[in-house]
């Protein structure tokens, strides 16, 4: 009866962390994102500058949010298994 409940909480533990990384990845990716299309804010670049910059915010701030899920999801499963 334990066995299945402690599959029951490492099952629950993964889907909370995949949450986790899914969430703080778009965060952090749209934070990314934010901080490369900034300048938009303050000049008024033409029209080739400022799709340049929005397609670097959208490269730039994509590849934080997967290196941010992959890091967390394996930092998970690296703890998963020094703890069996």
């Amino acid at each position: 009866m334990t066995a299945g409940r402690e599959v029951r909480r490492g099952k629950d533990a993964m889907t909370v962390e995949i949450g986790y990384a899914l969430v703080s990845g778009g965060f952090l990716g749209g934070v990314a994102f934010g901080v490369v299309v900034a300048p938009l804010l303050v000049w008024s670049p033409s029209g080739s500058a400022k799709s340049v910059l929005v397609e670097a915010g959208c490269a730039v701030g994509g590849l934080v949010a997967l290196a941010w899920v992959v890091r967390v999801l394996v930092r998970f499963d690296r703890e998963r298994r020094l703890g069996d």
